[in-house]
């Protein structure tokens, strides 16, 4: 079977660019140094590349996960163009196909299951499935996106302007114009690159399956570190359309902060969050399976198993409940139905169903414990 032909064209920029970074870069910090504002300008310019891919490219127009201003939209358009990883529409396509196929090594275009290699750079160096390249059926949605479109057709325009005007720009103003190419250029880009494609490569790889074993991906906060909150992954497979990926307040997330954040300052509308009943199931199933796993090889497994279950289908009997009655809550302050909803009935029943679910909550981990 012949392989696929070579896309010289990215192999001859990652390998350039990768060798600049690994070789020039330290050469030049030897024998010439890098001044703090040097530093500091990378490091802006690297973080505003990741995060138009992470709030822009990625759950913006990719999963839709929450609408921005134009003004918005245009700075992530010209931040994806400096990082260079194709246009939206483009990446948005194949990072949707990526989503429906997961694993599926025949269709998604970075499958883990082809290996580390493969789903880090190597799908990008061979034009792998032709007959479905560019083919964009799957983002007419974003052709009506007027900045999208106008991205797209201007791709090469801008990436060259991004990537080599503003190093060279920054160099003429703070006087090292070969520092800035270095840094600002080759390092940043080629940091730009690997951090997001470790998203498809190790996020798929290592880590934990913290909601769901149906696919690879996996949540892994020091990934999240480095990737402005995308580590964790095994939470975006499972609920892609929530804008957050990282639910708790202490995960490592500033896209998630910056897209908030924006809401506040009305360049940011309609953030769409996954329901917390629909989360805490997922991760308790997860926690089911994993149990009856370990206890089949268990002496007194059948009693065992018997009682997780009853254990699990009590705890989601709770759920149901409080979780039915904290929607009627929500429901009656926003109609204003009850005049005053903290003296009323239904939150006395509220109010009880949460602490039995707190009481079963304990009753289920208690029991998890023995198993421990």
């Amino acid at each position: 079977m012949n392989k696929p032909p070579i896309i010289w064209l990215n192999v001859f920029v990652f390998i350039i660019t990768f060798l600049v970074a690994a070789i020039a870069v330290p050469y030049r910090a030897i024998t010439h140094g890098f001044d703090s504002a040097e530093i500091i300008f990378t490091i802006l310019c690297f973080i505003y590349c990741g995060m138009s891919i992470t709030a822009g490219y990625h759950r913006l127009w990719s999963h839709r996960t929450y609408q921005a201003h134009w003004s918005f939209r245009l700075i992530f358009a010209i931040g994806g163009a400096f990082a260079l990883q194709n246009s939206i529409l483009h990446w948005s396509s194949d990072h949707r196909v990526h989503h429906k196929h997961v694993d599926n090594n025949d269709v998604d275009p970075y499958s883990a299951k082809k290996g580390f290699w493969y789903s880090h750079i190597g799908w990008m160096i061979r034009r792998y499935n032709p007959e479905t390249y560019a083919d964009y059926s799957n983002v007419r949605d974003l052709q009506k996106d007027k900045i999208v479109m106008w991205q797209h057709k201007n791709y090469l325009l801008l990436s060259l302007l991004t990537n080599f005007g503003i190093p060279i720009l920054f160099g003429v103003i703070n006087g090292d114009i070969l520092n800035a190419i270095l840094l600002v250029g080759f390092l940043r880009l080629v940091l730009n690159h690997h951090t997001t494609f470790f998203i498809n490569s190790l996020a798929h790889i290592w880590g934990k399956q913290t909601y769901t074993d149906k696919n690879t991906a996996r949540d892994n906060g020091f990934l999240a570190f480095f990737t402005f909150g995308e580590g964790y992954h095994n939470y975006h497979h499972i609920f892609e359309n929530d804008y957050r990926n990282g639910i708790r307040w202490w995960d490592f997330n500033p896209t998630k902060w910056l897209i908030k954040s924006g809401e506040y300052l009305g360049l940011t509308s309609n953030l769409r969050k996954t329901p917390q009943e629909k989360i805490e199931k997922a991760r308790i199933k997860m926690v089911l399976q994993k149990s009856q796993r370990k206890l089949k090889h268990h002496p007194n497994g059948d009693q065992l198993l018997e009682a997780l279950q009853t254990e699990y289908d009590a705890l989601i009997l709770k759920i149901n409940a409080f979780y039915d009655v904290r929607k009627n809550i929500l429901t009656a302050k926003r109609n204003n139905m009850i005049k005053n909803v903290e003296d009323s009935d239904l939150f006395s029943q509220y109010k009880e169903l949460k602490n039995h679910l707190i009481t079963q909550q304990k009753s289920w981990q208690m029991f998890l414990a023995k198993l421990a």
